[in-house]
């Protein structure tokens, strides 16, 4: 069996451009079905456009994000052609947002007065402008004749800050849509939900496979563990608790009333891309939790440096 799905993943029709045509070219084509179902001449037909084009790229840099954390916790066959795709996958990302970008010029060009009165809200331009400035840098430096320009860690810093970026994008969007969904989105709709929680599980994935090489390096070096037991179990309920948060947004509106006490903090909310980081808290504490039941060496890489 394990054989046969290695010869299966090996097959040319899914591997590299073969499969970026694969994914790209019935997207696309979906995209101009899509465009003649709706009224391309009115403001809402392009605003439909843009959210639907959004849910066609969401999943691929979720996959992106949580491809090396794959390999790590469930090497194998799958995860090596996972990496192995991963910059196509990429690719078919870039893909769908090209086709954002595309709608929102329509909108912000044609439709100018409805953009301004019913779209535009400056922090959201703001990150998403962010977005966009990542997102072709990351393109052309994905092959030979960009790359060339870059060092290494110049390579790496741009892709790893880039992936993180695009993901924590779409990520807070939904978290927001379903914290404030009755007062700002109107009610959450069962796709809210799924991305969320994909977007969640992609990190969570990195946060886990960051704790295994951590865990193994403890293991490697076991005459030199001396972390309490008591205080790996308070890295356990640390965790737990984390995942309650995560599942839990009562929280909210406290929380950033607190961060965003001082004055100098609220004049950030508008300024500072995701600021005061309320979507990404759970992750942090589970982060924290991590952190605190294992243990590594100062030699040992984390996974923040596995990436890219």
């Amino acid at each position: 069996m394990s054989t046969d799905l290695k010869t299966i993943l090996k097959n040319r029709i899914i591997n590299k451009w073969s499969l970026f045509c694969l994914i790209s070219i019935p997207m696309s084509t979906l995209m101009v079905i899509a465009m003649m179902g709706v009224d391309m001449s009115t403001a809402p037909g392009v605003s439909e456009m843009i959210g639907f084009s959004v849910r066609f790229a969401v999943p691929f840099i979720y996959l992106v994000v949580a491809i090396s954390s794959i390999q790590i916790l469930f090497p194998g066959h799958l995860s090596m052609w996972l990496m192995r795709n991963r910059k196509y996958i990429g690719l078919c990302f870039a893909v769908a947002m090209a086709w954002q970008g595309l709608f929102i010029f329509i909108m912000s060009y044609f439709f100018h007065d409805y953009y301004f009165e019913q779209v535009y809200l400056f922090r959201d331009e703001l990150e998403g402008s962010i977005g966009y400035i990542f997102l072709p840098a990351m393109v052309v430096t994905s092959f030979h004749f960009g790359r060339k320009h870059l060092s290494s860690k110049q390579w790496k810093l741009l892709h790893k800050s880039g992936i993180y970026f695009l993901w924590a994008y779409p990520f807070s969007t939904y978290w927001w849509s379903l914290c404030n969904g009755l007062s700002c989105y109107g009610s959450p709709v069962p796709l809210d939900y799924v991305y969320y929680w994909g977007g969640f599980l992609a990190f969570a994935l990195r946060i886990a496979a960051w704790g295994k090489q951590r865990w193994q390096a403890t293991n490697r070096n076991a005459a030199e563990n001396n972390m309490p037991l008591a205080l790996r179990a308070l890295g356990g309920v640390i965790i737990v608790s984390g995942l309650i948060w995560s599942a839990s947004f009562y929280w909210q509106d406290r929380v950033t009333d607190f961060l965003t006490a001082s004055a100098w903090s609220a004049d950030l909310v508008l300024w500072l891309p995701f600021w005061p980081y309320e979507p990404y808290l759970s992750l942090f504490i589970i982060g924290l939790g991590t952190m605190l039941i294992t243990k590594v060496r100062s030699a040992d890489k984390s996974i923040w440096a596995v990436d890219s």
